[in-house]
């Protein structure tokens, strides 16, 4: 298992992989766990096994702002948290019972003290970035709900529509004229 999270991200010696197994901390969640609080810096950076995780800070004193949405397989963390080591302005919550991988920024930098194959590593806080797409190309809402479907359609199984349309920055109505839309096949232009 540990060896298949690391084959993904890069090329890793035998040795390399008994270095990750041995700083590489297991957990289980309770669903509604917070693992990190607004306020509080991230200090680690996880692998979801099994289950899902929600990052998210508040509109207003009611509403969730949802930022990203996680799943099994798949590494988060508060990523301008993790990077400057100031304080969260976010919330990261399990959504379901989870069972997580935690590496500690400690033992991150003794893994690239003892390995430079660690740096590959890197790669971790750059897919945080992909929900910058969204933004940095200005797409429709059928456009969002499209790459969802192609990219990580996993969410809409997981999450509730709310949750995904909120995720998007769109209404959950917009979501729903969306989701009939493309279910009737019309243009995805």
């Amino acid at each position: 298992m540990v060896s298949d999270i690391l084959k993904n991200n890069g090329i890793y010696s035998d040795t390399d992989i008994l270095l990750f197994e041995s700083k590489i901390k297991f957990r289980s969640v309770s669903k509604g766990e917070i693992l990190i609080n607004s306020g509080d810096v991230c200090k680690s950076i996880f692998f979801i096994i099994t289950g899902s995780f929600y990052q998210y800070n508040y509109k207003d004193d009611i509403d969730k702002n949802v930022i990203d949405l996680h799943l099994e397989n798949e590494w988060f963390l508060n990523q301008s948290s993790f990077v400057s080591q100031n304080p969260s302005d976010s919330f990261i919550k399990a959504y379901t019972e989870s069972k997580i991988f935690e590496l500690t920024v400690e033992s991150l930098h003794s893994l690239i003290g003892e390995s430079p194959a660690f740096l590959q590593l890197g790669k971790i806080l750059m897919q945080t970035t992909s929900k910058i797409h969204f933004f940095d190309n200005h797409l429709t809402p059928i456009q969002k709900y499209q790459y969802i479907l192609d990219n990580k359609s996993g969410l809409v199984q997981k999450f509730p529509l709310k949750m995904i349309a909120s995720y998007l920055k769109i209404t959950p109505e917009t979501l729903s004229r969306v989701r009939e839309k493309i279910f009737k096949g019309k243009s995805v232009s």
